[in-house]
């Protein structure tokens, strides 16, 4: 278990939140963590890379010239992966490249990064009430006031998207809104900060506790 301190929207300390995941292990912590950024990354690739092999490229029908006594080397077709313009010799073709991986290790692997990041966890008060119109402005100055610079990589999870907190959010370089149910292990290695309200924590707590 985890104990944080919690924070107001001034940047006072108002009370505490603990957070108890189960975790991996030490000895197999970064090997599970590891294999579950490595299925996030490799399952984003769209795999749509393409080349044309020397059958698909069009023309080459007619041979260049005739077999023997011109000089030249023999040549079949002006599209040979020898000739410019021709085919491509082991492109690229479409694929896919997502890995599988079991539904428990994924959210163990999601337990440990968010527990192995709680030197950096940010905890505050739910705050959508104090931005009544969207505001980037109070906002960055909020963070401020928690310890974090906006200019850092800050993931701020909220328990369910508000719109006024979007807008307010969406116009911080750095800053990435994200539910808490929809928490992944790629954005909570990313992130110099993670900034999440009570709300978000009784949450995480709820959704990936077994």
């Amino acid at each position: 278990m985890v104990d944080c301190a919690v924070k107001d929207w001034d940047g006072n300390e108002v009370g505490n939140a603990s957070l108890d995941l189960k975790v991996a292990n030490e000895a197999s912590a970064a090997h599970i963590v590891h294999r579950a950024l490595v299925r996030q990354m490799a399952n984003a690739r769209q795999g749509t890379a393409s080349t044309k092999t020397r059958s698909e490229v069009s023309g080459g029908g007619r041979k260049p010239w005739r077999q023997k006594g011109t000089g030249r080397a023999r040549a079949g077709s002006n599209r040979s992966p020898l000739w410019r313009g021709g085919g491509v010799i082991f492109g690229p073709k479409p694929r896919d490249y997502s890995l599988k991986m079991n539904r428990k290790e994924r959210r163990l692997a999601l337990r440990t990064a968010l527990q192995g990041r709680v030197d950096n966890l940010v905890v505050v008060q739910d705050f959508a009430e104090k931005l009544p119109r969207p505001k980037t402005k109070d906002l960055v100055n909020a963070l401020k006031g928690w310890g974090v610079e906006p200019e850092s990589k800050v993931l701020l999870v909220v328990a369910e998207r508000n719109e006024t907190v979007y807008l307010s959010a969406r116009n911080i370089e750095n800053l990435r809104m994200i539910s808490a149910d929809n928490l992944n292990v790629f954005d909570l290695l990313a992130a110099d900060h993670i900034v999440a309200t009570v709300s978000a924590l009784a949450k995480v707590q709820e959704v990936y506790s077994d």
